[in-house]
């Protein structure tokens, strides 16, 4: 797993890459918001371990301009203890999960396991009765392989790779078209997909003003239980 650890207390950093190493972590570590920054736009990264108090550009600004690309690589948060604010921040910027310091490493490696579960071996993705293969770039719904245009192919898979979690429409657009595309474009191609999910055990939801969140029907029943 390609973990990108973003955290300026260099005797933390140490101790976390060696530890993560040892674990079978493929680490790079960076001290400074504008470095991670372009590690992050030049590889891809399976999980994030984020500190928010950075030299350069903070976290908080790190994770936005992310997110702003198009980048959906899951992000783990690290806060100070107490530091509720710099949670909700954390979270509302697009933060997957957060850990507040000192922590368990224990604790940190189950999150982030938690956080890449969703993609299983070979690269796949699951949502209901929707599957994705990373090797054949395709999506089935359960046997079925999926009739989608390539635009529709790139906006699922962004979905997918955070399920249950809100994706923002102009991180969207960002990962489907190109610069000089109105992001209203995203609610038409959202609308076509819609379609063709239809009977896929699977939703996408509309936070107006925010994004969209992929769950599968079971998620959504229990939430409106």
């Amino acid at each position: 797993m390609k973990l990108l650890l973003v955290e300026d207390d260099f005797d933390l950093s140490g101790v976390l890459s060696r530890s993560l190493s040892s674990r079978g972590f493929e680490l790079l570590c960076c001290a400074d918001g504008i470095e991670a920054l372009a590690a992050a736009r030049k590889k891809r990264f399976d999980v994030i371990v984020l500190d928010l108090s950075l030299p350069g550009l903070d976290g908080l600004e790190l994770l936005q301009r992310l997110r702003g690309d198009g980048n959906l690589t899951p992000v783990l948060v690290l806060t100070a203890r107490g530091a509720v604010g710099e949670r909700i921040a954390g979270l509302n910027a697009g933060a997957d999960d957060y850990l507040a310091k000192p922590f368990d490493l224990d604790e940190l490696i189950a999150r982030l396991g938690a956080l890449t579960r969703r993609l299983g071996r070979d690269g796949e993705l699951r949502c209901g009765q929707l599957r994705y293969e990373a090797a054949s770039n395709a999506f089935y719904r359960d046997q079925s392989p999926l009739d989608l245009s390539p635009r529709e192919a790139e906006l699922l898979k962004s979905l997918m790779s955070r399920v249950d979690h809100v994706v923002p429409k102009e991180a969207l657009r960002s990962a489907v078209f190109d610069d000089a595309t109105h992001v209203d474009a995203v609610e038409v191609l959202v609308h076509r997909l819609r379609k063709k999910l239809q009977g896929a055990s699977v939703e996408i939801l509309t936070l107006r003003g925010v994004g969209y969140l992929l769950c599968d029907d079971a998620s959504t029943a229990a939430q409106k239980a």
